[in-house]
């Protein structure tokens, strides 16, 4: 009775955590970022606000800095012809296609003390991470039709 018992807890504890590969994937993410550019999918003159925070050109040339052990992080916008400084945010990684490495991205912004005043974050899908590189891309609507961005990262 107590080995069925043991096992039961184990079984529960094991499928409730980060998949393995989610726990990969926060060890490499773990450390600091700079987000070179910024793509659209389609061309002409876009202004384009990311995470309700700064233009997207305000954002190339950003620091990032993850720290997975409590999913925290500071983005600090470097460019001086936008609102400079600091910005702490919550972050969650979850696989949603194991086979292709499909990973649904939740960035939450924070104050200082990790607390949202909204409690709304901005769903990205990630796309690419390695050591050296990270993509995201996010879709949003424009006018009714979908429309991606592309944020790329080195290290």
């Amino acid at each position: 009775m107590k080995k069925s018992i043991f096992l039961l807890a184990l079984i529960l504890l094991t499928s409730c955590g980060a998949s393995k590969t989610v726990r990969t994937s926060k060890k490499v993410i773990k450390g600091n970022w700079t987000l070179n550019t910024i793509k659209y999918e389609t061309s002409g003159t876009l202004k384009v606000d990311l995470f309700k925070d700064s233009s997207s050109k305000c954002f190339e040339g950003s620091t990032w800095e993850f720290i997975p052990n409590n999913n925290s992080g500071i983005y600090t916008v470097n460019n001086t012809k936008c609102d400079t400084g600091k910005r702490h945010f919550i972050f969650t990684i979850v696989e949603t296609d194991a086979a292709n490495g499909l990973y649904s991205f939740l960035l939450k912004p924070t104050n200082e003390k990790g607390k949202s005043e909204t409690n709304k974050g901005f769903r990205l899908r990630l796309t690419q991470l390695s050591d050296a590189s990270m993509q995201w891309q996010q879709t949003v609507n424009v006018n009714g039709n979908p429309f991606s961005i592309t944020m790329n990262f080195s290290k």
